[in-house]
């Protein structure tokens, strides 16, 4: 995923520069309002660094849009401290002994914010909308194995699998799969979501803020904010000034630099690790990266080490397909361990490109923060075994429509990543799977892999089996995966009771409450 998590790095230009005035003038707006009233009157500011324009939880894939979203919806399951899954609207079903029926009960008295109950209606609707092909849901990969949907009574969902499938409870907790109303259309959700989150959409502001009010009515309690506004500010040191001076209470960073600049005496900064990866997409599919030959040789001539020091200083380790903790895959296990231009040079003459090649890269300066400094040290790198990179860097909204059309050769990506490698995974590698176009690698070995994975809830089988799907995926190029790094989450001093987890997960955000100023 786009994670984008569909799921950001430092080189400045005029159109930055620009949106650096904005957020600034933006900033101290919000700063004037909190001095005159009081940092707990009004609402929590979260500084986030793209705008999110993605509406639809099942259609959304930036970070940012899921960041949002995650406050206004609610899914059937959530996930406790340790990203297993947890009781949600629904309690954690009961399964047949045959592992393919799926029984949900909903908690009573469900509601969305516009006053209509929730029920197993509602649920069934969110679930067919996302299997059906038409909508070219971002998780529809996730119900694969789902057969129908059925809702005999307001507070029951039963799901019927066709073959039995381990990963499926803990795709319910993501929120692409958050439960959407079955009586307002998409088209009305996409201007105005309707959901039954912690917070309510109040209004936004195109590339400058989104603002929620607080849910009254939110199942799991009263939130401890009255509300809170996502405050775009696409550059960093924009964002840390923010952060210092009060106007921005909460911000996200992946770059250790900048979270140190930001800690202060009205600032503290927590260090969360992160199951996401970076990665250099190779979509298989374009014609000039169809040959396994040319795409080993990409992937022997880059030094992941060199990657991440130069784009995070370091703060990260080298990673390779899979981040599971249960099923982490060896990146020594490549075919290329350590940099190796001879190696890439000899994949290089065997593609018959002895006197090199060309592609083009995509990446985006809004996104996340270290994505240009990537950009920029891969193309440096393979341009030392006669490879020429074309690198395109694009604002955030045309980088994400240009990603979800595969309309590219490479792309420098930060990715979602799971407690479990089918979720992570089945979308991108299966035939059949929602982002198969962007991965743009399939095989006959991995949909095997894949169907099998899910087939067994024996954690030793499984780790087999995903290690073989990790062996396939570097044997073959499919990706050039390179580390994975940390989440610094900085609050302000009167940001309260706010629980950091793995992965920069907000979902208890609703917890958090602010101190007079």
């Amino acid at each position: 995923m786009l994670n984008l998590r569909p799921g950001a790095v430092t080189v400045r230009t005029m159109v930055v520069g620009a949106a650096l005035v904005t957020s600034l003038a933006a900033a101290g707006c919000s700063g004037a309002s909190k001095a005159s009233g009081g940092a707990s009157e009004g609402p929590l500011v979260f500084g986030i660094s793209a705008d999110p324009t993605q509406t639809l939880p099942y259609l959304s894939t930036s970070t940012q849009s899921l960041q949002v979203l995650g406050q206004i919806y609610s899914t059937l399951l959530n996930t406790g401290p340790d990203l297993q899954p947890t009781a949600g609207l629904a309690d954690l079903p009961k399964i047949s002994d045959d592992g393919l029926t799926y029984t949900f009960t909903l908690k009573k008295d469900l509601k969305f914010g516009n006053g209509s109950a929730l029920d197993s209606t509602d649920v069934k609707h969110t679930f067919d909308t996302i299997m059906d092909p038409a909508t070219k849901a971002t998780s529809a990969s996730y119900f694969g194995s789902v057969k129908s949907v059925a809702a005999p009574d307001p507070q029951t969902v039963v799901v019927t699998l066709k073959a039995p499938d381990a990963s499926f409870v803990s795709a319910l907790s993501n929120v692409n799969t958050s439960i959407v109303p079955s009586d307002v259309p998409a088209e009305s959700l996409t201007t105005k979501p309707v959901g039954s989150g912690p917070y309510l959409f109040e209004s936004r502001t195109p590339n400058q803020s989104i603002t929620l009010k607080a849910n009254p009515g939110y199942y799991q309690g009263k939130p401890g904010l009255p509300g809170v506004q996502f405050r775009i500010i696409a550059d960093e040191k924009a964002m840390v000034s923010a952060l210092r001076s009060g106007a921005v209470d909460m911000a996200v960073f992946d770059n250790s630099v900048t979270a140190k600049t930001a800690t202060a005496s009205n600032v503290k900064v927590a260090t969360v690790d992160q199951l996401n990866f970076h990665v250099l997409q190779l979509r298989a599919d374009a014609p000039v990266l169809k040959d396994v030959e040319v795409r080993l040789a990409i992937s022997c001539a880059i030094d992941r080490k060199q990657v991440l020091d130069t784009a995070a200083l370091g703060a990260g380790k080298v990673t390779g397909p899979i981040t599971s903790p249960a099923y982490r895959s060896d990146p020594e296990s490549r075919p290329c361990p350590q940099r190796d231009v001879a190696k890439a040079r000899e994949h290089l003459a065997k593609a018959g490109k002895s006197g090199g090649l060309s592609f083009t890269m995509i990446t985006s300066q809004g996104l996340y923060s270290t994505a240009v400094n990537e950009a920029q040290n891969i193309q440096a790198q393979l341009k030392e075994v006669g490879i020429t990179v074309k690198l395109e860097t694009l604002d955030s909204n045309a980088y994400v429509q240009r990603w979800l059309a595969g309309d590219f050769d490479a792309a420098i990506a930060l990715n979602g990543g799971s407690t479990d490698p089918n979720t992570m995974y089945a979308r991108y590698f299966t035939s059949t799977g929602s982002f198969n176009k962007v991965a743009g690698y399939r095989s006959a070995t991995l949909d095997k892999l894949f169907a099998e994975g899910k087939a067994t809830t024996d954690t030793a089988k499984r780790k087999e089996i995903y290690a073989k799907v990790s062996q396939e995926l570097e044997d073959n190029a499919a990706w050039v995966w390179t580390y994975t790094g940390n989440l610094y989450i900085a609050t302000s001093s009167a940001v309260k009771g706010f629980e950091p987890r793995t992965n920069g997960d907000l979902s208890t955000l609703w917890k958090t409450t602010m101190s007079a100023a």
